[in-house]
């Protein structure tokens, strides 16, 4: 039976220490040292959050996902160090992960979308949009989608993708907004007389801003009417009310004071053939 060459093994045993020993200590601690940064830089990442007011639902993820990131490049780090090889590692984990983000791609788009609404917060629940063809009250915003709910009472939902990369329009952003109609007259009345009859009734409503003042311009002459432009500022939870009372109360005043609305007219000469 052959003997086994101990001091040969006593060699190669110390000969890996000398080799090894000291990436691995150096491993080790670059990993305890990488920790406790880590957990450093995520309690500041969240004390960030905290002062941004970010979504609550939102700040979690957010952070797990900070962390979870310095975490896989802190372990592909100690391990590059002690020397094992992590090119095809690397390689397979990104090829993966890029057929992964092709399949999602739409719905990664759509999460993305909602992580940037929920950090930059273009709009709020409650507040009044108009974006990607549809206008209503945003009532909830998820990681993926928008719910808007229309003044019909129809549930709108909205991918956060296009939302977060088209433009919107808020209309709760101000506290007041500028109501602006348009009103045609004949050309054979008197535009003094409507513009009087127009800034009364405007004026005499107590929800309609003194400053600025409401104003009545002459804005263009049409293909059939004089075209008189009322332009007054309300507060935004006042605009709708003032805007429907006060196209009533113009027809009805404007009818009174004998004030007409044109209607498009067109007159034919019939011309007589020759005999």
């Amino acid at each position: 039976m052959e003997e086994i060459d101990v001091t040969k093994y006593q060699d190669q045993m110390v000969e890996m220490v000398i080799t090894y020993g000291p990436k691995l200590i150096l491993a080790i601690l670059t990993l305890i040292i990488g920790l406790w940064v880590i957990k450093f830089f995520t309690k500041t990442v969240s004390n960030l959050l905290d002062k941004r007011e970010i979504d609550a639902s939102l700040k979690p993820f957010l952070k797990s996902l900070f962390s979870m990131v310095l975490k896989v490049l802190l372990v592909i780090t100690v391990m590059g160090m002690v020397g094992i090889e992590m090119t095809s590692f690397i390689a397979i984990l990104g090829a993966a992960g890029l057929a992964i983000g092709m399949a999602l791609s739409g719905t990664l788009q759509n999460f993305s979308g909602g992580v940037i609404l929920l950090i930059i917060k273009p709009f709020k629940v409650g507040d009044f949009i108009e974006a990607q063809g549809f206008s209503g009250t945003v009532t909830a915003i998820q990681i993926f989608n928008t719910i808007l709910k229309t003044p019909n009472n129809q549930t709108i939902i909205i991918p956060n993708g296009g939302l977060s990369t088209g433009s919107v329009t808020n209309y709760s952003t101000e506290s007041t907004r500028r109501l602006v109609q348009t009103y045609g007259i004949d050309y054979s009345d008197d535009v003094k007389q409507a513009r009087e009859i127009l800034l009364r009734i405007i004026n005499e409503d107590s929800r309609v801003l003194k400053d600025p003042a409401p104003v009545v311009v002459l804005e263009g002459l049409g293909d059939s009417s004089v075209n008189l432009s009322l332009r007054a500022w309300t507060k935004n939870e006042d605009y709708w009310n003032v805007n429907f009372e006060t196209t009533e109360k113009v027809k009805y005043a404007f009818d009174k004071e004998g004030v007409s609305f044109p209607f498009p007219q067109r007159d034919v000469h019939m011309i007589p053939a020759n005999k």
